[in-house]
């Protein structure tokens, strides 16, 4: 239940006439804000309705609340246009109804039991009839004199707080009879007391009950205030002694330096990570620049070598049809063709030139990499390379070398794995460390070319040295397998070196190139190897760098394999352009053939006979060997090409039959054996036999021999 205490002006003038509004809350119902601007907007009505003459002319007092200061409850008295008194703090006393409207309330309720609300409200309604004039001049006196007091000295209003006090407690211990008039406070405040039926009688009262219940009451609010003081001064000593604690685990030197060395780790892990991160923009920056500079060097050299096939094949074509038309009249070319024929036959002749004085004869045309720059491209090539480099030289100028040098950096690590090994490895960070080092390690390789014969391998980096060095520190049990500090090195390889390895295949590798065939295979190798170490994880990685070789090599074979075939007329003449043409090529040919099984133990045997023989061998090779004449020149290109067939796939002795995918390549063997039989070059027989036996092709060889009589190789077998 809430009440709300009003006077008009007039009574504030002395004509006091009060009213008062209640309400019954429902159940676990409290006062808000939103429930007080309810009562305010319910009193207003009341007073419209009831007092039309005085309305406008409202005088509120209340306490300070919290319902009743909120701004909300300010505004709306604002716009009620009431005037509200100050209401003093530390003025219980002006809360009149604790003394008259409740406790009369109380005492009139008490012992009663209501069957509903209903029945509760009417009840209530029964006990709010204490005398208004009383309570209004009351309420009158005690406001004035508190906002008297409140402008007088703290002492006095102290004493007078003291005997308003005094007031309320002998109120409360004496019945006032209906009638009499009881000087309380020595004041002419109190005159008129509440009269009561004399028909009831009372305990006698005389100032030594009062005395004595006084005595007692103070006893009892000694003795709580003694339990307070002793409970004060136990927190006193919770306090000191947890000061006490906090004191000693600072000065702990364990404890300290536990909780030093983790938060200088945790600092410095939070500043590596904002380098890092302000600084991977630049780096991907500088990578991409590189990339682009190889990738457009690269385009450049196979976009020149697929003009110069187009242009040459072309010129050849028509030379061939003027020698079968016999014409005499010149060949017509245009300037374009004619400038890159003689761009093509001038770096041939500095490569002749360049192999004579190395007194290299045993070179084949075809064979060489023609990856030659003019000066001009060179100079900028060259140029532009520099820049880049010079730009990666400055990534880490403002950087101190404990943020941007990997032996530092795990160094940091390697210090937290000694010192407290525990949480080190709770902490896993040998699952973190291979992303913190990938910046770093992507620097290094900013300028590391793995297609270039001379680029260094990775075991001779900084960084892998590093990384060895921090795995053999591990204070970590040796035997367990699966610890994180062992599979950083394999992680940082596969998180970071392969994709640079897979960008270098897919679009800057050339498979016709032996140099950066044989110096990517040695980079491969060895990573894979590397791989090997952790077999039982599936590396998405490695899968996919050897899927873009198989694809590389595929694509090459379809745009870059052309043997031309002409006449006999035109190549029976080993001098004329056109047999020299199509000599380059099936050596050409031959060489990529050379390069895809050089991947012999990288990719699945499967993989290279469908590539090596079927597509190169079977497709190209042999269809060029079957037009050339029979003789010493054929059986060199077949001993070349059984050269470079790994050995592995012939290591069974008890093989009699080669592997299928030879089987076009034996029959042309036989056929050339016989022909050769019948020719001034027989004694190229007993070569021919040799490359079979050498392929496990025993049947063949051996029925051979039997078929044709010639028993003076049986020897040849035997002898394998």
């Amino acid at each position: 239940m809430a009440t709300l205490t009003l006077m008009t002006r007039a009574a504030a003038e002395g004509l006091l006439n009060s009213m008062k509004n209640w309400e019954m809350l429902e159940k676990n119902a409290t006062v808000n804000k939103e429930l007080y601007i309810a009562q305010l907007h319910h009193v207003n009505e009341a007073i419209r309705l009831k007092r039309p003459d005085q309305h406008g002319q409202t005088i509120l007092l209340h306490d300070n609340a919290r319902p009743h200061v909120a701004q909300v409850v300010k505004a709306a008295l604002q716009k009620l246009e009431w005037e509200v008194l100050k209401h003093p703090p530390y003025s219980p006393d002006l809360a009149l109804t604790d003394y008259h409207l409740f406790r009369s309330l109380s005492n009139h309720m008490k012992g009663v039991t209501f069957d509903n609300k209903e029945v509760l409200k009417t009840g209530s309604t029964t006990s709010l009839t204490p005398d208004q004039a009383i309570f209004g001049r009351t309420a009158s006196t005690n406001w004035s004199r508190a906002i008297t007091n409140e402008e007088t000295s703290e002492e006095s209003q102290e004493d007078e707080n003291q005997d308003i006090w005094e007031q309320q407690q002998m109120k409360k211990a004496v019945k006032i009879t209906e009638g009499r008039d009881i000087d309380l406070s020595h004041s002419s405040e109190f005159q008129t007391v509440k009269k009561f039926d004399t028909s009831i009688s009372f305990p006698p009262v005389n100032l030594e009950i009062i005395k004595k219940q006084l005595n007692t009451r103070l006893t009892l609010l000694q003795d709580t205030h003694r339990s307070h003081l002793r409970e004060y001064e136990k927190y006193i000593e919770d306090v000191k002694s947890s000061e006490n604690a906090v004191q000693n685990l600072e000065n702990s030197s364990n404890q300290a330096l536990s909780f030093k060395f983790y938060k200088s780790m945790k600092i410095y892990v939070e500043n590596l990570i904002d380098c890092l991160n302000e600084k991977i923009i630049n780096i991907q920056e500088i990578e991409s620049s590189m990339h682009a500079l190889l990738l457009k060097q690269a385009m450049t050299f196979m976009k020149r070598r697929q003009d110069e096939l187009k242009h040459e094949s072309t010129y050849l074509q028509q030379l061939s049809r003027k020698a079968e038309t016999s014409a005499n009249e010149s060949l017509a070319i245009d300037e374009n063709t004619q400038r890159i024929l003689e761009e093509l036959e001038s770096r041939r002749a500095r490569r002749r030139q360049a192999r004579a004085l190395s007194e290299n004869c045993d070179h084949q045309e075809g064979t060489s990499s023609d990856d030659e720059l003019s000066s001009v491209d060179m100079i900028d090539f060259q140029k532009s390379q520099g820049d880049i480099l010079q730009d990666h030289k400055k990534i880490f100028e403002d950087v101190h070398d404990d943020f941007c040098n990997v032996r530092n950096v795990l160094l940091k690590f390697q210090q937290w794995r000694e010192k407290f090994p525990n949480s080190y490895y709770e902490a896993f960070i040998g699952f973190c460390i291979p992303k913190l080092l990938n910046p770093l390690i992507r620097v290094q390789l900013i300028d590391w070319n793995p297609l270039k014969f001379d680029s260094i391998g990775l075991k001779q980096m900084s960084w892998f040295i590093s990384i060895e060095e921090f795995m053999d520190n591990s204070v970590e049990d040796s035997q367990k397998e699966d610890s994180s500090d062992k599979k950083i090195l394999y992680t940082v390889i596969n998180k970071t070196i392969i994709p640079q390895l897979t960008d270098f295949v897919e679009f800057i590798w050339d498979p016709l190139s032996t140099s950066q065939t044989t110096s990517l295979i040695t980079h491969c190798r060895m990573i894979l190897e590397e791989h090997s170490t952790c077999e039982s994880e599936v590396s998405k990685g490695k899968q996919d760098l050897l899927k873009s070789i198989v694809s590389r090599m595929k694509k090459a074979i379809e745009d870059d394999v052309f043997i031309p075939l002409y006449p006999k007329s035109a190549v029976e003449n080993r001098a004329s352009p056109q047999s020299k043409f199509q000599e380059r090529q099936f050596w050409s040919a031959l060489k990529l053939f050379r390069n895809v099984l050089l991947w012999n133990g990288l990719l699945p045997d499967d993989t290279l006979r469908e590539l090596g023989l079927d597509k190169l061998l079977n497709r190209y090779l042999l269809i060029a060997l079957l037009n050339a004449m029979p003789g010493p020149e054929v059986v060199k290109k077949c001993n070349q090409i059984t050269a470079y067939l790994p050995e592995k796939w012939f290591t069974n002795s008890a093989m009699r039959t080669s592997i299928p995918q030879l089987e076009n390549f034996i029959q042309f063997l036989l056929q050339s054996a016989y022909t050769l039989s019948k020719s001034e070059f027989r004694d190229k027989v007993k070569e021919i036999i040799l490359i079979l036996v050498k392929i496990r092709a025993m049947n063949q060889a051996e029925s051979f021999i039997e078929e044709y009589h010639l028993d003076h190789l049986k020897s040849v077998i035997n002898e394998v």
